[in-house]
């Protein structure tokens, strides 16, 4: 199967998942507007989402991935079921251990660490604790689900991994559904929202635990030992987990900066939701496809086909996220208008802020989707800790920028901090792996770049100066349907110039398409020493 058709067999999975997300936001922004307990809840599922990031996803990823094909590769079906059980024994305890820990302390985290703003306003606090206590424990659900999902990319299982998320925003969505039908309050919207997502966790572990015994390896429960294989990934593992976490991290961070304005949280998630669609579509797909993809390569020594891997991930990431980047930057208000501005929402008047957010976000999108490009090249090679001092460095610019902007800017000074934190660390990873002569110099993608940036502004100058000559058909008032033909319209219209000029100037071509859904393995050639 070629690359970007198993980014497309990820992509799609994902795309369900957005695409319920936003259905899921519209109507949690209808419920509870940027209110009290909207703010409650996005700070409260942030915390549990944050360690989800850090101890799941990121780590196993990064550490646990290349390690469990080592395993196939050198020991066959059987090796790489022991590994999986001496690491979930492992895993199963810590998690539990520190859920425990998590629940008892929960005052303490919501008022030092997640959002001490609420302190001074008890019923928010109160609130915030209550609902982070009873999601914390979808933690322990998602991180076993994530080290499933990654043996499952391991044995190029992708689909059932992609699409387990899509129930979260299916139960969310049917929880709002039953508030609506039955006029629920605002309070009992956002419990019932938190109960939602632990029975999401418990759905979503199902489904990935079923796949896995699907694919030919069954789990069973080891008591918890240190064996070498354990060690190694812990080593390879904790690095991972804070590089693979970094968006979360700093997420987390303007929360907590956040918490100190009324609605900067809530203002903040809806933004997030809108500008992840395109980076969960191409920025996860191309993560989780690539890592086991370049480890494969690397391990065999065909160090054509990684530095091909790499290249071409790079070359399709930007050619499908810089339109979306320009689209988010010009015609951010039109989106937010359309996706949120309706019951408590429209009450409120969210709209300016939510829009200023989302167009900063669209800034900083290639340097999110360029990051999951980049890390692999490091992962892959099993060295998890110079990403780590990256996105150490990175997060202390976003600190110190958040804390600089938010006085004078509130939430869209976090999110200038976040693209801004974003842009250093892609950069670095960059520039470290052309140092240590990890990234293939590839001419025609170095010609490409220009002229796909070219495209993106062209396209974003048509957009801007058509939303202006329809901003009648684009205001509050105007019927849902004329106001969504509009958008997609615009959209519509702003990709068909983008791929014209992209074409057009040589930013893209057939070749380059037919490259990337068609692209065989080369043939391999092993890393030499260098000449004394």
């Amino acid at each position: 199967m070629s690359l970007v058709k198993k980014f497309a067999t990820v992509a799609s999975g994902t795309l369900m998942s957005r695409a319920l997300g936003f259905g899921r936001e519209m109507l949690m922004a209808a419920a509870l507007g940027t209110g009290p307990v909207a703010d409650a809840f996005n700070a409260a599922f942030q915390f549990p989402n944050t360690f989800r990031r850090l101890f799941a996803e990121g780590a196993f990823n990064a550490a646990f991935v290349p390690l469990f094909a080592k395993e196939i590769e050198t020991h066959g079906t059987d090796g790489a079921k022991r590994f999986s059980e001496e690491v979930f024994g492992v895993l199963f305890t810590a998690l539990l251990a520190l859920t425990i820990v998590m629940e008892l302390a929960m005052p303490l985290i919501v008022r030092y660490m997640v959002a001490p703003g609420f302190a001074s306003t008890p019923g928010k606090f109160d609130t915030t604790v209550a609902l982070a206590t009873i999601m914390f424990p979808y933690l322990i659900c998602m991180s076993l689900g994530a080290m499933m999902a990654g043996m499952l990319n391991s044995l190029r299982r992708y689909f059932a991994a992609a699409v387990a998320p899509v129930f979260l925003n299916v139960i969310l969505i049917g929880v709002l559904a039953y508030a609506w039908y039955n006029g629920s309050n605002a309070h009992d919207v956002g419990f019932g929202l938190a109960w939602g997502v632990l029975a999401a966790g418990l759905v979503q572990l199902a489904i990935v635990w079923v796949a896995v015994r699907n694919a030919g390896i069954s789990i069973g429960f080891r008591r918890p030992r240190m064996t070498p294989s354990v060690k190694r990934l812990l080593v390879l593992a904790l690095p991972a987990a804070i590089t693979g976490g970094i968006t979360q991290i700093n997420q987390l961070i303007g929360t907590a900066i956040a918490s100190g304005q009324n609605s900067a949280v809530s203002s903040l998630a809806y933004a997030d939701r809108i500008y992840q669609l395109p980076l969960g579509v191409v920025g996860v797909a191309v993560a989780i496809v690539l890592l086991p993809e370049l480890s494969r390569a690397l391990k065999s020594g065909n160090l054509i086909e990684a530095a091909n891997l790499q290249n071409r991930s790079v070359e399709f990431t930007l050619f499908m996220t810089l339109p979306a980047a320009a689209a988010l930057f010009v015609m951010s208000e039109p989106i937010v208008r359309l996706v949120y501005e309706r019951g408590a929402f429209a009450t409120n008047n969210s709209t300016p802020t939510v829009a200023a957010i989302l167009a900063i976000f669209g800034l900083g999108l290639p340097a999110f989707v360029l990051i999951k490009a980049f890390t692999p090249g490091y992962f892959a090679r099993e060295d998890t800790r110079t990403p780590m001092v990256f996105a150490a460095i990175s997060v202390a610019v976003n600190v110190v920028t958040a804390l600089t902007l938010f006085p004078s800017m509130g939430a869209p000074g976090i999110a200038v901090a976040s693209a801004v934190a974003g842009w250093v660390n892609a950069l670095m990873l960059l520039a470290m792996l052309i140092r240590r002569g990890h990234w293939g110099r590839d001419i025609p993608l170095l010609k490409r770049i220009p002229r796909l940036v070219l495209a993106a502004v062209v396209m974003a100058v048509a957009l801007y100066f058509a939303q202006h000559w329809l901003a009648d058909r684009l205001v509050r008032g105007v019927p849902l349907l004329v106001k969504a033909t509009t958008v997609l319209g615009l959209v519509g219209g702003g990709a068909l110039i983008y791929f014209i000029t992209a074409f057009g100037t040589g930013g893209a071509d057939l070749g380059m398409i037919r490259r990337n859904v068609g692209r065989r393995a080369q043939p391999a050639i092993k890393e030499q020493s260098p000449d004394p």
